[in-house]
């Protein structure tokens, strides 16, 4: 097991943040943001590579509004996945809860839809299982 982490931090690991973006529903249930990307034809999460001049958590909170057009206040941590990208590359990404605090969408070339949907309807759509593992590991706020 020290092994897996001491290769996670390694500076060869692509790091990624983004957010997992709440609100409550109509109905009173959560409701979590999910993104459509036209260039891999995925439902993901919103987030992105962490710059080397910023923080997981500044990184965040550009990525959701670079993606979702939402500014958001940040909240707890979430949890991290770890995978291999598409490029063959060892990926870190973390995620924190967040709320919208202004902003909205308008689509663009690296996000072309958004859906806020509950949680259990965000499962069924999100097409990576990391991403479903990450959003019903713990209760959303």
């Amino acid at each position: 097991m020290a092994t897996k982490i001491l290769e996670l931090t390694d500076v060869n690991v692509v790091k990624a943040a983004g957010g997992v973006v709440c609100r409550e529903g109509s109905s009173g249930e959560t409701e979590i943001v999910v993104v459509h990307r036209p260039a891999y034809d995925d439902w993901t999460l919103p987030k992105g590579k962490v710059d080397p001049d910023e923080t997981p958590e500044e990184c965040a909170l550009r990525e959701v509004k670079e993606e979702t057009g939402f500014r958001c206040e940040l909240g707890r941590p979430v949890g991290c996945t770890a995978y291999v990208d598409r490029r063959g590359r060892n990926k870190l990404a973390c995620y924190w809860v967040m709320e919208v605090i202004s902003g909205r969408f308008r689509p663009g070339g690296e996000v072309d839809r958004m859906a806020w949907l509950p949680v259990a309807d965000a499962v069924k759509r999100l097409t990576y299982e990391r991403d479903k593992a990450l959003i019903t590991q713990q209760p959303l706020p």
